[in-house]
């Protein structure tokens, strides 16, 4: 017995060292494997900017897909744009939502935590990066009324709740002076509701001409209703039109539409004010950003991008708001090549 014991011992062992010689080479493998997947984690967030911008439909949205188009570098720079829910809700994602970077919003936007006191240090909380152009205040009534007078004590909807274009539209009635019944209505639920005269008017603002209203016409029973650049208006807002040219469905030829208009600007929360400050990652990402940005400005003005790129003037500023320091930086820098001619 003692021969078969010793050949079970003696195959017990060899099994014990093959197993130990499996396990060295799995741990060696995983000890391999982790630092490979570890590096390609860092390579693909360094570079990766969120920028979210308006709903479905908006000029916004179309202004983020070309921003990824043309700033994209392999490897370095990487934007996701994403749909957002409105200028109020976008400015509390910048504040508050990971992985959110830099907002497309209204520079109106700020009224609206003025006037309820939410975020008291706004202004140095978030800054904007650039204005990148306006965007028109469409304001949509049924045949019944023909003036924005007319509508006071009607029901009209300043589309869907914390977007931009109900902040745009409260302040306006309010500056105005004519009290309605706000409605916080989708775009579609609106212009049904409109149609079939449940309520008076609708608004809507995003950049002309906008495919959603480019599609209305007036034998539906639908018409633009002048807004005109009253005095209480100046100083927040632009002067704008609509043309048969922007809206051959609603407007005849030769005829014009007055209207106000809203600046749209980029956003971003100001890192240099928090504890990170510039040693931080994500300000590092923004920085990246923005030298992108003002590096390829001017492509974003060529065709076939939007036609509200050839509206931005990346030195314009914004009442009410402070420039990003690190864009102010690079816009000096931008200015003096502009100066020397080169």
């Amino acid at each position: 017995m003692r021969p078969l014991f010793r050949l079970r011992r003696s195959l017990t062992s060899v099994g014990i060292c093959l197993l130990a010689a499996a396990a060295l080479v799995l741990v060696s493998a995983s000890s391999h494997a982790k630092p490979k997947r570890s590096k390609r984690v860092v390579t693909a967030n360094q570079g990766t900017v969120g920028l979210i911008s308006g709903g479905f439909g908006s000029t916004n949205l179309r202004i983020v897909a070309d921003l990824a188009t043309v700033l994209n570098q392999k490897h370095k720079l990487r934007l996701l744009p994403m749909i957002g829910q409105g200028s109020v809700q976008n400015i509390d994602d910048i504040l508050y939502l990971k992985g959110i970077d830099v907002g497309i919003v209204q520079s109106d936007v700020f009224e609206v935590f003025k006037k309820t006191g939410k975020r008291p240090d706004i202004v140095q909380s978030v800054n904007y990066i650039s204005k990148l152009f306006n965007v028109e205040f469409h304001l949509i009534g049924g045949n019944k009324v023909q003036s924005i007078e007319q509508l006071a004590g009607k029901t009209v909807s300043f589309g869907v709740e914390g977007s931009g274009t109900s902040v745009t539209a409260s302040i306006v009635f309010e500056r105005l002076g004519i009290k309605v019944k706000s409605v916080n209505l989708d775009f579609d639920l609106a212009v049904q509701q409109v149609k079939s005269g449940k309520i008076a008017a609708m608004a809507y603002v995003s950049g002309k001409p906008t495919s959603v209203i480019a599609a209305l016409k007036r034998s539906d029973g639908l018409h633009f209703i002048a807004v005109d650049y009253a005095k209480p208006l100046r100083g927040t807002y632009f002067p704008a039109f609509f043309s048969y040219g922007d809206y051959p469905g609603l407007i005849g030829k030769g005829d014009r539409v007055q209207s106000i208009s809203v600046g749209t600007i980029m956003a971003v929360y100001n890192w240099t004010s928090s504890r990170i400050g510039r040693r931080g990652a994500r300000y590092k990402k923004v920085k990246q950003f923005i030298d992108a940005f003002f590096s390829n400005y001017k492509e974003l003005k060529k065709v076939p991008r939007h036609p509200k790129w050839r509206e931005m003037n990346i030195a314009a500023e914004v009442p009410g708001w402070k420039r990003f320091p690190p864009a102010q930086e690079r816009l000096s820098v931008e200015l003096k090549k502009r100066k020397n001619g080169t």
